[in-house]
């Protein structure tokens, strides 16, 4: 999905589209879109840099990381970000970063790459370690059971078999 910079001539102008989800990911992603993609975005113009600044909504899906199921994480995410042409694009060797290059991106021929915008977006938003609920007890690590949906007969406890010796000393 390109986002062509000559249709935009204004220097305000109002980008509202919908994706499917398939439109938007790709294979390999810790993620998988399971709602539209809805994109509101207002483009700002000034000569030949563009700030896009609006929201974005949908729902991801991810496994949780402790009982590895599936649950939906709805995303609502708001974007600011500034584009330059790319060559504007430093190439000093060593360069210390500054706060305004976080939020900044380069463009080629006249073309943003919305789906690389997005999939940016949700890989920030991910959590580090994603849980279906706070509570979730994850699989017992004898049998691999969900200890979500039922019990299993595993002894709870495991004795390490090199510090049987110093039972001995008690």
């Amino acid at each position: 999905m390109q986002l062509d910079l000559t249709r935009y001539r204004q220097p305000v102008s109002q980008f509202v589209r919908t994706f499917s989800p398939n439109e938007v990911e790709q294979e390999g992603d810790a993620y998988r879109i399971v709602a539209p993609v809805q994109v509101d975005l207002e483009i700002h113009k000034d000569k030949d840099r563009f700030r896009l600044v609006g929201n974005v909504r949908t729902e991801l899906e991810l496994l949780c990381s402790r009982c590895l199921e599936p649950f939906r994480m709805p995303f609502d995410g708001a974007i600011d970000v500034r584009y330059l042409p790319a060559s504007e694009l430093s190439v000093e060797d060593e360069r210390e970063v500054a706060d305004e290059d976080l939020d900044t991106s380069y463009y080629r021929d006249d073309q943003i790459d919305l789906n690389e915008l997005l999939r940016e977006q949700f890989y920030l938003a991910l959590p580090m370690k994603p849980l279906c609920r706070d509570a979730c007890a994850g699989l017992c690590s004898q049998c691999g059971t969900n200890l979500n949906t039922g019990t299993c007969q595993c002894t709870p406890q495991w004795e390490d078999p090199r510090l049987a010796p110093l039972k001995g000393l008690k």
